[in-house]
């Protein structure tokens, strides 16, 4: 039998392998953890490799790698490409999928997760009533403990300290509601705004699935001082407690490897169970071990490589892939480190390849033959050898250069030729732009920042622009840097760092002053600060300020500030007022100020210069329904539904307004397109309890709440719906449990303090009914419901006095009440003021013979009515 002729891959994987020399301490310590089962007290699931730059982390954790395949495990590799944790989790999935184990249904929620979150920055839906008057106590939490670090949340960073931390709480349980309204179900909203939430038992599944087909899963997590800022939480949390309903398989170990020792603070309660691995450089004895293995063994070359390379593994590597066998092959001790790195390679072609190829800051397939220029026959070989460089790291589907032989590559071809210099970076940049113009193909034009190809493209054409030194290029990269923003943090980072790097690489300093800025900013306030940097100092044109202080609003609206977002966004309709985004922003931003009139106006103006925007329109229709403007209300939301069927909103928040107007069976129809569209709707549902309850189908109310809460747990508008429903069906002791609960979820929730407070005063228990019903008005002084049975309450107890000054302020906020009316009357007849008594039963009476209305509510109101006259008689 033939055998198969190996793959390039595996020769040049074989051939590096075979050269890895040093480090044996640390190779030994983890073959051996691998030879222990996870039971035994001397295992390890932990390893962490730390050091500087350049002494060969990423080296040996691709030995690790391949040691731990050798014994059959299934590995993962995941590195700064990956920008969040969600990214990190896909890289997993990836390279598991490569082992032939796929992670189907993880795949298919990061598709959703990306999705979605391009989605959330245009599309938050607040809804003005699906939450409690106050944040919830959960708010506040989420508030503190950092709303702006969300991946979906345009961040503020420390500047959330600066900020009043209900505003921030608010900002979080609209950002919540909005997104409930605008996404078909509640799994979408929590893949926005907490996606390591959904997706990490998913993963775990996936994990412990593939760990019963193997001995070992392997996660190697390199250059942990780019990820671990992200990832550190999450892995400590995946490792070492149950918090996403799991933890990692027991024959996973985790390797990461980074510059920085490992945070004590988060994982030193934990030392028995990690292996902490410092590198520094080579001893002489392993920079000499590694010489020799290459066959560079003469003493005055050997000497003459330590000096050069003190030891930095990286150096040492590569200089000896030329296996120099005399001194003056190493040359003029003053050369410039890249030529001693390619000193030996006497082919001029491979010289220039390596050379070009360290301008792309990352290389595939595709960027290399643009980089080169070298025949197409010969790419392929020319790639390959490129690609066995001891300085190049293999990351997949592309290959990218160490920083510390990239860094000199730069400055020599920089300073020896500046016009070759900037004629291929321009080269490159046109390349780019190129496929960039490709990929725009078919989209419009407020679509090409979601699309994450394009984004590379552009950024990589950008840097390049940079680097040539056309002189258009830095304030076209500023410019950008808006709509990168506008796009999120992670893409707000990826620009600065392109900038900053760009700057140092072609020694720009206004480009890596402005990197550097941009990048300080984002780590200290997010986007709000990042956005001011540019506004006080980058000189944009009037329209990209509008711009700029649009999306300064955004962030700011999202964090909670609300006042300061009106002001942002204020200042880019003055500057640009036809900029509809600007007035929808700040209608938006005026519903976190309950000031819905203006809202409605600034809507107005958007749709007027911007037609046929669904949310605008469905958005104004809610704030007309808040208001009672009720023919305004359906007006806007039927348009909405006419320009889009499909908006679940827009249906659910009709079929409010119609149960309102008394159109029952209209609101139903509603309601219920609202929950085909999106079954786990629960806000629709507790809507939709309403109507039952009108049409006097307990069963069906209390159906539909039951599902909202297994759909949001944590639903406290739900639990005392829920608890009103019970309440009336004489089931109190479960009413009283569900108020308990809403509480429970929100302590300041003043409607469960005022129905709870019923529920106990029909159970004679009226000290504990008085003591809720004072709380409900503490936190809300105008509610009449409350007042009104505090009232009740006092008449019941003969405290006259307390209950008509109750019913004074219910009928100094609601005049003309009926109910209201003979409350006050029967405490008036207490006091024995029977003629302002009769005054207003009779005032009473006539309100009730006016109303046009025969519900079953009249007749014991003029029974109540006909006896507090007997009694005033």
């Amino acid at each position: 039998m033939v055998r198969a002729r190996p793959s390039m891959r595996e020769l040049i994987t074989g051939r590096t392998r075979r050269g890895f020399v040093g480090r044996g301490a640390e190779r030994a310590a983890f073959r051996e953890n691998l030879e222990l089962p996870p039971e035994d007290e001397r295992h390890r699931f932990l390893f962490h490799v730390h050091g500087n730059a350049g002494v060969g982390k990423s080296f040996l954790v691709r030995e690790l790698e391949q040691l731990a395949r050798e014994r059959g495990a299934l590995t993962a590799y995941v590195d700064e490409s990956a920008g969040s944790v969600p990214e990190a989790m896909a890289a997993i999935s990836d390279r598991f999928a490569r082992q032939g184990h796929r992670f189907k249904e993880l795949d298919r929620l990061l598709a959703t997760h990306r999705e979605r979150r391009h989605e959330a920055e245009s599309t938050v839906v607040e809804t003005g009533d699906m939450l409690a008057p106050q944040p919830s106590a959960a708010g506040m939490t989420a508030a503190r403990a950092g709303l702006v670090g969300l991946g979906l949340v345009p961040g503020v960073g420390a500047l959330a300290g600066a900020i009043d931390p209900a505003q921030l709480a608010q900002g979080a349980d609209r950002l919540r509601a909005g997104l409930s309204a605008r996404f078909r179900n509640q799994e979408d909203v929590q893949l926005v705004l907490s996606p390591e939430r959904v997706l990490t038992p998913v993963l775990l599944t996936e994990l412990a699935d593939a760990a019963d087909a193997a001995p070992w899963l392997v996660l190697f997590f390199d250059t942990y001082e780019r990820t671990g800022p992200f990832l550190d939480g999450w892995l400590h949390d995946v490792m070492t407690t149950d918090r996403y309903g799991g933890s990692l398989p027991a024959n996973t170990v985790v390797v990461t490897a980074g510059q920085r020792a490992f945070d004590t603070a988060r994982w030193g309660g934990f030392a028995d169970f990690v292996t902490d691995l410092p590198l520094g450089p080579f001893t002489e004895a392993e920079a000499r071990g590694l010489l020799a293995d290459r066959g560079v063994v003469a003493e005055p070359v050997v000497e003459e490589v330590l000096r050069l390379t003190g030891g930095l593994p990286v150096l040492v590597s590569t200089l000896a892939e030329a296996r120099p066998t005399d001194p003056d092959d190493i040359g003029d001790p003053s050369a410039t480190a890249v030529e001693r790195f390619l000193k030996w390679e006497q082919d001029p072609v491979r010289r220039g390849a390596a050379l070009a190829c360290a301008l792309p800051r990352r290389l595939d397939a595709d960027v290399f033959r643009a980089a080169v220029g070298c025949p197409e026959e010969e790419a392929d070989a020319l790639f390959g050898w490129l690609r066995s460089l001891p300085f190049v790291s293999d990351r997949g589907d592309r290959v990218q250069y160490h920083d510390v032989v990239r860094t000199p590559m730069l400055r020599l071809q920089r300073r020896h030729s500046p016009r070759g210099w900037a004629e291929r970076h321009a080269g490159l940049a046109e390349t780019f732009g190129g496929w960039r113009a490709e990929v725009e193909v078919g989209l419009d034009e407020d679509e090409l920042w979601a699309d994450e190809a394009w984004r590379e493209l552009r950024l990589a054409e950008s840097y390049h622009l940079l680097c040539a030194g056309a002189r258009a290029a830095l304030p076209v990269v500023l410019r950008d840097f808006v709509d990168a923003c506008d796009n999120g943090d992670v893409s707000a980072g990826h620009w600065a760092r392109a900038l900053a790097e760009a700057g140092e690489d072609a020694d720009v300093e206004a480009a890596r002053k402005w990197g550097r800025e941009l990048l300080a900013a984002l780590a200290a306030g997010g986007v709000a600060a990042a956005v001011g940097l540019l506004l006080d100092r980058a000189g944009l044109d009037t329209r990209r300020q509008a711009l700029a202080r649009t999306v300064r609003g955004s962030a700011l609206r999202h964090s909670g500030a609300y006042e300061e977002a009106v002001a942002e966004y204020d200042r880019a309709v003055a500057l640009d007022p036809e900029l509809a985004r600007a007035y929808r922003g700040r209608g938006f931003t005026r519903n976190g100020l309950r000031d819905y009139e203006a809202a409605i106006t600034d809507l107005d103006r958007a749709d007027a210069l911007a037609p046929d925007h669904v949310e605008t329109i469905s958005v104004r229709g809610e704030y007309h329904r808040i208001l009672r403007h009720d023919d305004e209300a359906v007006r806007d939301l039927t348009r909405a539904i006419a320009l889009d069927p499909s908006y679940h909103f827009a249906w659910a928040s009709r079929g409010v307004v119609r149960q309102r107007l008394g159109q029952s069976a209209e609101a139903l129809a509603d309601l219920n397109r609202a929950l085909e569209l999106k079954p786990d709707y629960f806000w629709a549902l507790g809507r939709r309890a309403h109507v039952w309850r009108a049409l006097g189908d307990r069963v069906r109310q209390l159906a539909d709440l039951d599902q909202g809460l297994r759909l949001r747990p944590d639903w406290g508008w739900g639990f005392c719906e829920r608890g009103d429903a019970l309440h009336s069906a004489g089931r109190h002791e479960e009413a009283l449990a569900d108020y308990d609960r809403a509480i429970e979820i929100d302590s300041e929730y003043a409607s469960a303090y005022a129905s709870r407070g019923a529920c106990l005063s029909g159970l004679a228990r009226p000290d504990e009914a008085l003591a809720d019903l004072d709380r409900a008005v503490d936190l809300l002084p105008e509610y009449v419901w409350a007042l009104c049975h505090r009232a009740e309450i006092h008449l019941q107890q003969h405290h006259y006095e307390r209950a008509l000054a109750d019913a004074d302020r219910a009928e100094a906020l609601q005049p003309d009440d009926a109910e209201i009316l003979v409350c006050r009357a029967r405490a008036l007849i207490g006091l024995e003021r029977y003629p302002e008594a009769r005054a207003d039963l009779d005032r009473a009476a006539e309100l009730v013979r006016s109303t046009s209305s025969d519900g079953p509510g009249l007749a014991p109101l003029l029974d109540r009515i006909g006896a507090a006259q007997r009694d005033a008689r």
